[in-house]
């Protein structure tokens, strides 16, 4: 089979990489390698930056209303090519192939909707005192500015940072992750059919320490979008901060889940299943620390093992599959390095904790059973440091406090999610647990108008809505003395 050679993005066109270092993708499902990926150099990136450089003062001078179609096309262009961009995403991540079509591709599209919206209802604030003076607020775009997304949730995340930073007025150098390339390629195709001028949004493939490094240090760059590991977050910030750039970092997360008796308890097992399981457990607002009250805690565990046996795990391509394969080998060594870790620390596994074979032509891939562990201290490494995988632990609490303490006894910060149905306790607890994202009875219903973020090791600032289009701008205040 011959491969897809995979092509930067440049200028409004397809170009080879100026380097000659290559790195092949693999299909994780098969471990059959299905592309070529270039490591694109400093050349590449002075290439990209110059021509978003070029493309700039006319993209951030174009009316409202013709910054709306063209973004609005992009997201037309993105749901007419549904399957083509699911199957790419499936291919890529070894993902079900269902999930990619029902929720990211729409979620992509969506992305672009939702901000070219909000490119005709950005506004400014205005201070007014009577007979003296008027102040103003102006929000300029920035400039040419980097957006760099991960291999999880590809086209869903790579469009959640370019679409806002376009919509603001700023000329975009994206790069993709190298573990999952190809729908970043295809979008520079679609955004040409949809109107956008060459140069305003220019994909740049690679790895990170090349690529990705050359990219953030770059002088010209204005400001940083990064969703990624927490140690690589760090990194970039070292870079931009001895420069005063902008800089916005989604990390990791070791996300709570407080389960109290009086939970919904049916709705309350579903959901289990799916905040600790979707995607193999590889999205970072996953539950991964199961804390549960211990009137319940014996029949839920006996009930949430039983279903988790049930999940069909094996060939993305399958409509029956539920769970497909981690992104690549070294990750499922990763993760297999954690329960081995768990039962070092003297956890019990009550299901999975090993790799599963599926049949036919998935019998090579990086499969591994949903894994529940229980009996570990909150505090033991398995229940601090994130897995991105399908691996969770469940904790016994007894009181209120007691399940506080041990959500809030993480070096992160991303998201929680309570069932209960008393409220008022339910308010209380959201107040007190240190997460940017608490769900109550409820996970991963997004409103694409709120701030989305963590605090602590998940990140720095917030994503969405008029968060997103203020991190891609400068507010200048003008004053207007008419006394």
């Amino acid at each position: 089979m011959q491969l897809l050679k995979i092509k930067n993005y440049i200028n409004g066109q397809y170009l080879e990489a100026q380097s000659e270092g290559e790195i092949l993708n693999i299909n994780p499902a098969t471990n059959e390698p299905i592309s070529i990926i270039p490591i694109s150099s400093n050349a590449d990136i002075n290439q990209a930056v110059s021509a978003a450089t070029a493309a700039f003062p006319a993209w951030k001078t174009m009316s409202h209303d013709a910054r709306f179609r063209i973004l609005n096309a992009i997201a037309d262009q993105i749901e007419s090519h549904a399957q083509q961009l699911a199957e790419a995403e499936t291919n890529d991540t070894g993902k079900p192939l269902w999930l990619s079509k029902s929720i990211e591709i729409p979620r992509a599209a969506s992305n672009f909707r939702f901000f070219a919206t909000a490119s005709m209802q950005f506004a400014s604030e205005s201070h007014y005192n009577p007979g003296q003076n008027i102040n103003f607020t102006l929000r300029q775009a920035l400039g040419v500015v980097a957006c760099i997304s991960p291999w999880n949730l590809p086209l869903y995340l790579f469009s959640w940072k370019i679409a806002p930073a376009l919509a603001a007025g700023n000329c975009v150098v994206a790069k993709p992750s190298e573990l999952s390339p190809t729908t970043a390629m295809l979008l520079g195709d679609l955004c040409t059919k949809a109107g956008l001028p060459p140069g305003v949004l220019n994909i740049v493939q690679g790895d990170g320490p090349t690529t990705g490094s050359a990219l953030v240090s770059h002088p010209s760059i204005k400001a940083v979008s990064f969703t990624g590991g927490t140690a690589t977050g760090k990194k970039i910030s070292s870079i931009l901060a001895p420069q005063f750039k902008k800089l916005s970092l989604e990390l990791g997360g070791k996300n709570p889940c407080i389960l109290f008796d009086d939970c919904d308890y049916e709705k309350t097992l579903n959901e289990l299943v799916r905040l600790s399981f979707s995607n193999q457990g590889q999205i970072c607002l996953c539950g991964s620390r199961i804390i549960i009250q211990s009137g319940i805690y014996d029949r839920l565990k006996k009930d949430f093992v039983k279903r988790v046996e049930q999940i069909k795990i094996g060939d993305p391509l399958d409509p029956d599959t539920r769970m497909g394969s981690v992104i690549s080998e070294q990750h499922k060594q990763k993760v297999l390095s954690y329960i081995e870790l768990a039962r070092q620390e003297g956890g019990k596994i009550l299901t999975g904790g090993t790799t599963h074979t599926p049949q036919g032509r998935c019998s090579q891939g990086h499969f591994i059973l949903p894994t529940i562990i229980e009996g570990l201290s909150p505090s033991c490494r398995t229940n601090q440091e994130e897995i991105f995988g399908p691996v969770i632990s469940l904790i016994p609490f007894d009181t209120m406090d007691q399940a506080i303490q041990i959500a809030n006894e993480s070096p992160y910060g991303l998201a929680a999610t309570i069932w209960t149905q008393d409220l008022k306790k339910a308010h209380h607890l959201a107040e007190q647990i240190n997460t940017g994202i608490v769900w109550i009875n409820c996970w991963l219903v997004r409103d694409l108008r709120t701030p989305f973020g963590g605090m602590n090791q998940s990140g720095l600032g917030r994503e969405g809505g008029w968060e997103a289009m203020k991190f891609f701008t400068e507010s200048k205040n003008v004053c207007i003395q008419y006394s």
